[in-house]
């Protein structure tokens, strides 16, 4: 039974929609009949106590000899901070490894380019180390008043009649499960649409474990059927997105800033409310488990999983891979998306300045819900991820309360491996004691 629920987990990793992902490779950047590298670091997940080491290996399989160097060069925030260089002499149908042990760095993740330049062959290996990253901490406070303008928020929605609608989708059913178009009415009276496949059981008193899969950003999410006897599977498509477009409709690139300038009004503030109102259609539900929660999701869906978990605990269980909106200061110079196209808007504003805009998503930062998190929790980050930066990853997992795990991905940018989703699936069923 395992191995069927991992399967349901990378579905549910969304990237973002509108920006071409980096396909990074693992460390070997090879030709087959031609000269390669591989770069090893000195740990596994490329996180050091003090001073990072690297081993990297020049393979010449051609009959020519090869002369040069193999050199590396450290950066943060675009600054030179180190640098070192070996010579290379290689005769034919050889190769060599090259040690290296970098300067010792203060917590944080730094930037570090392998260039290897010998008589036929040049090329570049792009790496991110980290040094005692369990020491980072935010050095922007959350607001004051975060949780009463959450606490408003949810005080909002409790007064929206929810109108609850399952419509059975026969025609979508697989030969396991059933599928259910479900509809409800959120903040501002907004009309939210998603899915749940629910196994066929002859039992009709049988209660099912659930798994909600929140969406990355603009992403239509669709019914997830699955093979397990004993899961719920509901997929939320939230305003502005799949089948829960109306009242907002945006071009793929205007929903993130689509009335940033207004704090009350963001159009997150109704997102993260469509999550909770999700919550709500489970404990309206018989058939569900209201004790055996669990909310996942990737990118944007990982930002809104930690949102939701922190906000309502009637949730269990919280994955997150690779959130979005963390450390929301400290993302400027670091990632382009969001923060060119919220940069764009701002310029179209009279009047509206990035520090008002900061200043707003300070109450949207996912480190500031992740303070707040008390249910058992995992987080799966890549360090070479151009959205989620581990420097703002970790700082939001460091602060959470809770139970917690974090997977670290050396070799990956904005997403997870099959490692992660394996170990998911199986938490999840040992939390849910689902054997």
């Amino acid at each position: 039974m395992v191995n069927r629920s991992n399967k349901i987990f990378f579905i549910l990793f969304c990237t973002v929609a509108t920006l071409c992902l980096q396909h990074v490779t693992a460390a070997a950047q090879d030709d087959e009949d031609g000269i390669s590298t591989v770069l090893t670091p000195g740990n596994k997940n490329a996180i050091f106590d003090s001073n990072a080491k690297y081993t990297f290996e020049v393979k010449n399989p051609t009959d020519a000899p090869q002369t040069g160097t193999v050199s590396y060069l450290i950066t943060q925030h675009g600054k030179k901070l180190g640098s070192g260089k070996q010579n290379v002499k290689l005769g034919k149908k050889s190769s060599a490894k090259y040690d290296f042990d970098l300067p010792s760095m203060k917590s944080g993740f730094y930037k570090v380019d392998f260039m290897v330049n010998i008589s036929d062959y040049d090329d570049t290996t792009r790496r991110v180390f980290g040094v005692k990253p369990e020491e980072i901490r935010s050095k922007y406070a959350k607001p004051a008043d975060f949780d009463a303008f959450w606490q408003k928020a949810k005080d909002d929605l409790a007064k929206v009649k929810p109108n609850f609608k399952v419509t059975p989708m026969p025609k979508m059913n697989t030969d396991n499960r059933k599928v259910f178009l479900i509809e409800m009415q959120s903040l501002d009276n907004y009309t939210i649409r998603g899915w749940m496949t629910v196994p066929i059981s002859k039992d009709k008193n049988r209660k099912f474990s659930v798994l909600l899969g929140l969406p990355g950003y603009q992403v239509n999410l669709l019914p997830i059927t699955g093979l397990d006897e004993d899961l719920a599977i509901i997929t939320l498509n939230v305003r502005g997105q799949g089948n829960s477009r109306g009242p907002i409709d945006t071009r793929r690139d205007e929903f993130i800033f689509y009335r940033i300038e207004d704090r009350d009004n963001y159009v997150m503030r109704g997102v993260i409310m469509d999550c909770i109102r999700l919550v709500d259609f489970v404990y309206a539900q018989p058939y569900l488990k209201h004790d055996n929660i669990l909310a996942s999701g990737g990118s944007m869906g990982g930002y809104l999983a930690i949102a939701t978990a922190s906000l309502d605990k009637r949730v269990n269980l919280c994955s997150a891979q690779n959130p979005i909106l963390c450390d929301v200061n400290n993302l400027d110079g670091e990632v382009t998306w969001p923060i060119n196209d919220i940069k764009k808007y701002i310029k179209t504003q009279p009047g509206l300045t990035f520090d008002k805009v900061l200043g707003n998503l300070n109450y949207y930062d996912g480190k500031n819900f992740a303070s707040n998190l008390q249910c058992s929790t995992i987080m799966g980050i890549g360090l070479l991820d151009p959205y989620a930066p581990p420097y703002n990853e970790y700082g939001t997992f460091n602060v959470i309360p809770g139970k917690k795990r974090l997977l670290v991905f050396k070799d990956l940018g904005h997403e997870v491996s099959q490692v992660y989703k394996d170990l998911e699936g199986r938490w999840m069923r040992d939390a849910f004691a689902l054997f």
